[in-house]
């Protein structure tokens, strides 16, 4: 042991020996010190007053071992300038550098004198010491912190009661690695400020931005003590933690909404009940992604309101605009809670998920009709079984562009009502006169439903058309496919169309004589269809026993009694 003699509060004499010289042979006044090695970076220097923790190796001058920290497997601790150990080495330890190698000769009166340690070190003789200091402290010293980055947007730091998820390297303070979180590949997760972490990471971590890098220093009264762990961390030692912070929350946090585009003007914003298409990247708070819709080439699809999405989700996803893009964060317990989603949300993580509003609506929604230029003279309006040509340009509610009619240079002919195209479409289009200009917003129900049209408007997608009415043909009221044009009908039509007189009439008939009454302005086929269909039909409709042929009996006059209207 080197306890028992009253350390002396002077300099030590530092000799540095250059070339490998040998120490003088002649009797020696004070200690002298040779610095093996000293680090580039001192980290900490003995002051009178520290505790040190070192190993070393005493021998006498024959070179015989007489003691040594290394074989009993544990450093020695001690303060220095208490007198708890020999004046020489109290002298030789102050200013030694944590991680600095020291070849230490004390003479025999600053070491045990003339009296020697019996069986151990002999009368009058000069000690030799190899020392490694390892750790330094002070019982004044409070925990150390060192800021290495800090983000330039922090909106809150951590406080007492948060819960925090951070990443760690922790060393002894001569460099000894200990513990790592990134060797477990996941953070280390614990609420601050009480008492489930030892004193000086409690304190050390108060205050930390998301994303914060720093460097807690703690001396082992706030540590583990004069007990270590245990296991890698030894009594009295000094804790280094190299803390990177990845996220926080406190149990009380909300959903937090940062806005980073907002259209004007924003028509309409989304409510409960509405489903809403939008796309998204999920993150981590640092910055870690771990879902996106982009990655998919396809939009999320939900309602909202409704239970399908996680809490925070539903309550971020309400009151946004068309084309607004916002930045939602959601605490855990909003989330995906303690236990996270294995293999990609770790558990008790904040989420960020970054949207961008596609479009929206509600299957209470109808379609919604602005129009843009209406001529002077609108008196004739298009209504079911009218036969319209027309031009449009058609894009989603982001402003996607889907298809338009300018590029093929030609119109779309439809008639009205007739399932030519969607139920939407057919309502937009109703009661226009030509020259208007409207745009027609259909939502999908009225659209394209659920299912889109693969590779050209996707499921659930708002339409909106911007429509102008190039002719109007005023088709046949409704349940007609042939007029006559003329207030009267041939009494013996049957006889008139049965040509060759076998009181039959063939398709081939039929047909000639339907065509002659519509080329001579005395009748009318519904507009918009090819006339071979129509007759086809009509003369099915005859022919009722579907022998091929219309008998006498078989043939019949449709008579509209309001209007006067008779057809076959």
């Amino acid at each position: 042991m080197i306890l028992g003699f009253q350390w002396l509060l002077v300099p030590a004499v530092l000799l540095v020996r250059a070339g490998g010289s040998p120490p003088p042979s002649v009797p020696l006044d004070d200690v002298v010190v040779e610095s093996k090695f000293r680090p580039k970076e001192c980290v900490r220097a003995a002051e009178p007053g520290d505790f040190v923790r070192y190993h070393y190796l005493g021998t006498l001058p024959g070179g015989n071992q007489f003691d040594s920290s290394y074989n009993r497997g544990s450093t020695y601790n001690v303060f220095v300038g208490k007198g708890r150990l020999i004046a020489g080495m109290d002298k030789a330890l102050i200013g030694m550098c944590v991680n600095e190698r020291r070849f230490i000769k004390v003479p025999p009166h600053l070491a045990y004198g003339d009296e020697g340690m019996p069986d151990k070190i002999p009368p009058d003789a000069t000690l030799f010491f190899d020392v490694l200091m390892l750790d330094i402290w002070n019982p004044e010293d409070k925990v150390k912190i060192e800021v290495h980055y800090k983000p330039e947007n922090c909106s809150r730091v951590v406080q007492v009661s948060d819960f925090v998820r951070y990443h760690y390297n922790g060393t002894l303070l001569d460099g000894t690695f200990f513990d790592s979180s990134h060797t477990r590949q996941r953070t280390y997760d614990t609420y601050i400020g009480i008492g489930w972490l030892i004193p000086g990471m409690d304190e050390g971590l108060l205050g930390m931005c998301m994303g914060e890098k720093r460097t807690i220093t703690m001396p082992p009264f706030l540590a583990y003590g004069d007990r270590g762990d245990g296991n890698d961390i030894p009594s009295q030692a000094t804790l280094v933690f190299h803390v990177t912070l990845v996220d926080f929350h406190n149990p009380k946090d909300s959903v937090a909404i940062e806005q980073e585009f907002v259209p004007d003007p924003c028509l309409r914003k989304t409510k409960k009940g509405d489903f809403v298409r939008y796309h998204y990247n999920g993150t981590l708070m640092d910055g870690t992604l771990f879902d996106s819709s982009y990655s998919l080439n396809q939009t999320y699809n939900t309602y909202i309101g409704e239970g399908y999405v996680i809490a925070g989700m539903e309550e971020g996803l309400l009151g946004v605009c068309i084309g607004e893009k916002r930045t939602i964060i959601i605490p855990p317990h909003l989330g995906y809670g303690e236990e996270g989603i294995s293999g990609s949300i770790p558990g008790s993580a904040v989420l960020a998920f970054h949207i961008h509003m596609i479009d929206f609506h509600n299957p209470a929604d109808k379609i919604k009709i602005k129009t843009y230029h209406k001529p002077t003279n609108c008196t004739v309006l298009s209504k079911k079984g009218d036969y319209i040509k027309y031009h449009y340009n058609a894009t989603l509610m982001d402003g996607t562009k889907l298809d338009s009619t300018h590029n093929y240079g030609k119109t779309y002919n439809v008639v009205l009502g007739s399932g030519q195209v969607v139920i939407g479409m057919d309502m937009g289009l109703t009661n226009m006169c030509v020259e208007e200009k409207r745009t027609i917003i259909i939502p999908p129900h009225l659209g394209y439903g659920e299912s889109g049209i693969a590779g050209e408007v996707p499921g659930s997608a708002v339409l909106i058309f911007d429509v102008e009415l190039v002719e109007l043909v005023a088709g046949l009221p409704e349940g007609y496919m042939f007029v006559w044009t003329t207030s009267q009908v041939s009494p013996d039509l049957f006889q008139e169309i049965d040509k060759d007189k076998n009181k039959e009439i063939c398709l081939e008939e039929f047909s000639e004589y339907i065509l002659m009454q519509v080329e001579s302005g005395q009748g009318k086929l519904a507009p918009g269809f090819p006339p071979d269909k129509i007759i086809e039909n009509i003369f099915s409709n005859q022919d009722r026993n579907e022998d091929g042929n219309i008998s006498a009996d078989e043939f019949k006059l449709k008579e509209e009694e309001t209007n006067h209207h008779d057809e076959l």
